[in-house]
């Protein structure tokens, strides 16, 4: 297994001058040509995003893990990383939005900041479109404006021909100094369809496999692979910290109780962290659908974690299932603990109206929600627990992450059965988020367990008491 010198993986941060450059179509490709060649690539996604990290995971055929500088600390992102390159011979991490693109002046969230964290050097792709000379200037100037980065060499993208390829080339290898690796060709299948998010997420795109297979041969034959191994190897060194089960504090439980995870087409934003804390806090995970769930398949759980996902894209389904919606009123009226996010807060409401028309959702908290054109909450949130909840002691602060096209609508409920007030960010209600009805929270915000590690505890705690209490 190769290693760098330092003993920690080799790896190589795939980043870019902006979002829509390429670099996820590239990275899942390099992460495909390179296992397809013998190499265990452990994958990694910057920031907070799910999409692109469950194409990085299929390419990879293992979890794509996120490292986040907002939502985690150094010490947990780096951690992190260590735990789970551990088993492979490769890493990858692909970079999100502009290579310094950040949320303050010092760009602390930047994917160079993460690189210089990790200790990586940075493969830059570069949009070729319509451009030449130019291209030599822009990567100088990337590498005067943070020298500490290790800035390793340059990909190609949608170059027009040979021709436009070879200025680009020798433009920045004799006036930027670095190495251009590789040099692809637009790429016109529309095996990678993209909706307001970006890419469609795996589990709706029914030719993913294919789709990777059509990427990986389009990057293997236009990129140096041996190259970019070259480049990975010469990562730097820094102190590797040890992670333990991912969002445990150290007080494991051994609740064994069940939680029902809702996963399919609708619900689908999970971080692996987040499951895999659930399980090192003493809980069963049971992956229940929505949309051909039965009444029954409830009774033996004893709480919900319901994620993010489309469920717009599939309201329509959702709604026809009646006794799945009924049979979920009852039980949250019963105690059963819902922890919910996004698309898993919007099936909670009473409708979710989208351009189809209006669809009956789940009824169990005091709202509607519709469907925009344009982003009603986007971005990193801070918030402050200040009300009653099921879950979250008052006065603690959650960082998370909000992105969705629906708002709030009919809202028929008060300010006390909203816990959380948004220091950053949207929210559900005015300033307000965390809706709380019995035992259920329900929230905009998602949250990562290696950065709220009392989420799972919790979590499990209240499943824990629910199955006690039916149980007597």
């Amino acid at each position: 297994m190769q290693q760098t010198a330092t003993g920690l993986r080799p790896r190589v941060v795939i980043a870019a001058l902006r979002g829509g450059a390429g670099k996820t179509i590239l990275t899942v490709g390099l992460v495909a040509a390179l296992r397809d060649r013998g190499e265990e690539v452990a994958v990694f996604k910057k920031g907070p995003d799910y999409i692109d990290a469950g194409w990085l995971a299929l390419a990879a055929g293992r979890p794509c893990y996120n490292l986040d500088t907002f939502l985690l600390s150094a010490a947990a992102v780096r951690g992190s990383f260590c735990l789970h390159s551990k088993a492979a011979t490769l890493a990858l991490i692909e970079g999100n939005r502009g290579l310094f693109d950040g949320i303050d002046l010092d760009g602390a969230t930047s994917t160079a900041e993460l690189a210089k964290l990790l200790e990586a050097p940075v493969l830059l792709c570069l949009d070729a479109t319509k451009t030449t000379r130019t291209l030599a200037a822009v990567v100088s100037g990337c590498r005067n404006f943070d020298p500490r980065l290790r800035l390793a060499g340059v990909i190609l993208n949608r170059v027009a021909g040979a021709r436009h390829e070879s200025i680009c080339r020798r433009s920045i290898e004799a006036l930027a100094g670095l190495p251009v690796i590789g040099a692809l060709p637009r790429f016109e299948e529309p095996l990678f369809p993209e909706r307001h998010m970006g890419l469609v997420p795996t589990p709706e795109h029914g030719w993913a496999s294919r789709a990777v297979a059509q990427v990986r041969d389009f990057v293997a034959a236009h990129v140096d692979l041996a190259a970019v191994r070259e480049t990975a190897a010469r990562a730097g060194s820094f102190e590797e910290s040890s992670l333990g089960p991912p969002g445990a504090t150290g007080r494991i439980l051994t609740a064994e109780v069940r939680i029902g995870v809702f996963r399919d087409a609708a619900f689908q934003f999970y971080y692996p962290e987040n499951l895999e804390a659930l399980e090192a806090a003493g809980a069963q995970l049971v992956f229940l659908s929505p949309l051909s769930l039965r009444e029954d398949d409830l009774q033996g759980v004893h709480a919900l974690y319901l994620g993010g996902g489309f469920p717009e894209t599939h309201a329509g389904e959702l709604s026809a299932n009646v006794r799945a919606r009924l049979g979920l009123q009852r039980l949250v009226e019963e105690g059963l603990p819902v922890y919910a996010e996004c698309g898993g807060l919007m099936y909670l409401g009473r409708e979710l109206v989208t351009g189809k028309g209006r669809h009956a959702m789940a009824g169990v908290l005091p709202l509607s929600f519709e469907i925009c054109r344009r982003p009603q909450g986007h971005g990193y949130t801070r918030l402050e627990v200040v009300g009653e909840n099921p879950f979250y002691e008052r006065g603690t602060e959650l960082r998370g992450h909000e992105f969705h096209y629906s708002r709030a609508i009919g809202w028929a409920g008060g300010e006390r059965m909203l816990a959380f007030r948004m220091r950053r960010g949207v929210g559900i209600v005015g300033d307000r988020d965390g809706l709380t009805y019995r035992n259920v929270l329900a929230t905009y915000t998602h949250v990562h367990a290696l950065g709220t590690p009392a989420w799972a505890e919790a979590l499990v705690r209240r499943a824990a008491a629910f199955r006690d209490a039916r149980s007597r």
